[in-house]
């Protein structure tokens, strides 16, 4: 679509959904030169009908179905499901379980963030900073799937607990990985985040100020790097993350590198609480043992979690049988989407990469 109006001032015309850094997803872009004058993002290429969809599986049957939405971090939107059912189901689980969801968890927040930084770093003209962070991933998918025996998505957590314990020799394997890889952070700081192209790239490029960021919705490290300090982990702290210390990344620059930056930390982070855990997980079951096809009392639920991209929740009513009446899904991609056009509008063309994917918005995830 290319459209020019006719005093030949501005120019429409598609980015995406065929592009494959838009991730079959459409921005409606209006220039005047090299400057965006007006953009209306166009979701919907991907759409799913998950929440629909969970209407005629039982809950079990959902785990692996639910995971397709975000795929790189499934253990963050099964999360919230399965918290969700154990309150329907008035069961909580295992200490030990808890503690290996919070490894899961973090395990796939790294994995979620190294591939936000390779697509980053491609899309800034850095060929080095796709291959290290793509190569390094798979380190962290080694160790997810040595605990869940699948790769990318992991089906893991159920209700009641998780799926199976750890390995034999985990801790040691895991301890030995985070050393090396907080070495190749300071090396990503060195050749990236260092580096004067992505500095002029991204700083004040894509401001979103606190109180634009607040009214926007803006949820994860995008409203972190707008000066907010909120974190589901530690503002309504569920699964023992209120036995882990750690400090919630802000900035208050609320730019792109901002938004960047807090990412980085986040690595850095996601290492201590994981560490953390393994010192702390006790002995015991991981699983409450359940026989049959659960059932959920008639009511409702809800909860929330810290994904990757930011807060998650569901919203399940039972009605009794053995899969939900109703589920509703809250990602922090689709609360994303607001902001977009906001952050474009007024700059040059050739930002829109930076902010875009500064983002981190997942299609998949929005058109859930």
């Amino acid at each position: 679509m290319e459209v020019v109006d006719q005093e030949g001032r501005t120019l429409t015309f598609s980015i995406g959904p065929q592009h494959p850094g838009s991730g079959h997803f459409r921005l409606i872009v209006k220039v005047d030169g090299d400057f965006i004058v007006d953009v209306k993002p166009d979701p919907g290429y991907v759409h799913r009908g998950a929440e629909k969809m969970c209407e005629e599986r039982t809950y079990i049957q959902n785990i692996p179905h639910l995971e397709r939405p975000v795929i790189f971090d499934s253990s963050g939107i099964l999360f919230p499901y399965v918290l969700a059912v154990e309150e329907l189901l008035g069961v909580q689980a295992p200490p030990r379980a808890q503690y290996i969801r919070i490894i899961m968890a973090e395990l796939n927040r790294i994995i979620s963030h190294l591939y936000w930084l390779a697509i980053y770093g491609i899309f800034l003209g850095h060929s080095t900073m796709f291959m290290w962070p793509m190569g390094d991933r798979e380190l962290f998918i080694d160790l997810a799937e040595a605990i869940g025996g699948t790769r990318v998505t992991f089906s893991y957590f159920v209700p009641g607990g998780v799926r199976n314990d750890l390995p034999p020799g985990f801790k040691e394997r895991a301890l030995k990985t985070f050393s090396y890889y907080e070495k190749r952070l300071e090396e990503y700081d060195k050749i990236f985040f260092s580096n004067p192209m992505f500095l002029k790239r991204t700083q004040g490029i894509g401001v979103l100020k606190r109180e634009d960021a607040i009214r926007l919705g803006v949820t994860g490290p995008n409203l972190r790097a707008s000066g907010i300090s909120s974190d589901t982990r530690k503002d309504e702290p569920y699964s023992s993350y209120e036995t882990i210390k750690w400090d919630i990344p802000v900035r208050k620059e609320g730019d792109c590198y901002a938004r960047s930056m807090v990412r980085f930390q986040e690595l850095f982070d996601s290492l201590n609480i994981m560490r953390q855990a393994l010192d702390l997980i006790p002995e015991g079951s991981v699983k409450i043992p359940m026989r049959g096809q659960i059932k959920g009392k008639v009511g409702e639920s809800f909860a929330r979690t810290e994904a990757a991209r930011g807060t998650m929740f569901y919203h399940i009513i039972s009605d009794g049988a053995t899969h939900p009446y109703r589920v509703k899904i809250s990602v922090p991609s689709f609360r994303s989407l607001s902001a977009m056009p906001f952050l474009l509008k007024g700059n040059h063309l050739a930002d829109m990469p930076a902010i875009y994917w500064g983002l981190d918005y997942w299609p998949v995830e929005a058109d859930k």
